[in-house]
């Protein structure tokens, strides 16, 4: 059986080739603006709109219900590079739009924010893997799983945006398969 914090380490494998694609595009010195607003978009409906809500409105709370701080902790710094994440969307975003109205040094501020989010990002994932997740697995029961797994199934399927996991996975394929990832 699939638990809840599997299906959590099986979203990280699609955030991690993104970042892949991130890192790639780094490297350009005339990246393509589309791509570039793919992966803002991406991140913001699935890494962020979908996974971390799985994580903040399901996984954590029961976390919380089990003993584990919000205020202090592995949960609180799980929210906290969440938030930092957040802060470098916003500017990859903000710098997408300067540099389409043809601003140079907005394409500098990009790369810094894309690799900012990277590094976090890949740390961030690396702990919850490794040491959050486990906790989780420590203390939740069997029945606790099952009913978190079902609850982030409903998450996936029902968006605000119309699109469902498997649209963004197919999106990050085709961005993947663009930078030979």
């Amino acid at each position: 059986m699939t638990t809840a914090t599997q299906n959590l380490e099986n979203d990280h494998v699609q955030i991690l080739r993104l970042i892949e694609v991130m890192e790639r595009i780094t490297q350009s010195p005339n990246p393509n603006v589309e791509h570039m607003e793919t992966i803002v978009k991406v991140i913001r409906e699935f890494a962020d709109g979908l996974h971390h809500a799985k994580e903040e409105q399901l996984l954590f709370p029961l976390m919380v219900q089990k003993g584990f701080s919000n205020e202090t902790g592995p949960v609180a710094a799980m929210l906290h590079d969440h938030e930092e994440g957040r802060n470098f969307v916003k500017g990859m975003a903000g710098n997408i739009s300067l540099y389409k109205q043809g601003e140079s040094g907005a394409l500098k501020a990009i790369y810094s924010n894309m690799l900012g989010y990277a590094d976090l990002l890949k740390n961030h994932i690396g702990k919850e893997n490794k040491v959050l997740f486990r906790m989780a697995d420590n203390v939740f029961t069997p029945a606790e799983q099952e009913s978190l797994l079902l609850d982030f199934t409903k998450i996936e399927n029902k968006q605000e945006t119309g699109q469902c996991k498997n649209d963004y996975v197919l999106m990050i394929d085709n961005l993947a398969d663009i930078y030979a990832i």
